[in-house]
């Protein structure tokens, strides 16, 4: 086998694709991001980054609150939609029922499988255009419908993923094994 030497670039494969809300003056805005990942369990924190020209990052910075929507397959045109356009120039609030939980500027949308509600921790500015917000999750809602068992079912769920090389949208695929199991017996040929 041979290892070819490739472009440096960002081959984390899957990319979550989530939306992130926030509110902007007394209006909620949305931008579909794919650059999330969790961060710390304890507490619950997750980060996102996102180019700092994105109106959303205002609301970020003014009210130091936004929330995580993990949107579905069948919300796939939606969030396309919103990461093309921008809320400078259209109202996305009008496209999404949306709730609000106890910190009232971090809007959710009722129809994503999972909404976190999270409380700024720290923003890094990468100085190269981007911001990384990193955030305490202080909320986190889901209905009953997308548990297996009292847990979150990720087949349930439905959520997309994203392909940066290739520009694409994919869906998650079938169960290979459980986790923290298969290992047990590992032995090298």
């Amino acid at each position: 086998m041979t290892k070819n030497k490739i472009k440096v670039g960002t081959y984390l494969y899957p990319l979550p694709v989530v939306i992130v809300g926030a509110k902007i003056g007394e209006k909620a805005n949305f931008m579909t991001v794919a650059y999330c990942g969790i961060v710390e369990s304890k507490p619950p924190m997750i980060s996102i980054s996102a180019s700092n020209s994105h109106h959303t990052n205002e609301g970020i910075r003014e009210n130091q609150t936004f929330s995580v929507n993990i949107p579905s397959e069948d919300m796939v045109a939606v969030t396309d939609y919103i990461g093309m356009k921008s809320g400078k120039d259209i109202d996305k609030s009008s496209l999404f029922e949306i709730f609000y939980g106890d910190l009232k500027t971090a809007p959710m949308i009722e129809d994503a499988p999972i909404n976190l509600e999270c409380k700024v921790a720290k923003t890094i500015d990468m100085e190269k255009g981007h911001e990384i917000f990193i955030g305490e999750i202080v909320g986190a809602y889901s209905d009953d419908k997308y548990y297996t068992d009292g847990i979150l079912d990720i087949q349930k769920i439905k959520p997309l993923i994203y392909s940066t090389g290739q520009r694409k949208y994919l869906k998650v695929g079938e169960l290979i094994s459980s986790a923290w199991s298969i290992g047990h017996d590992y032995k090298k040929d």
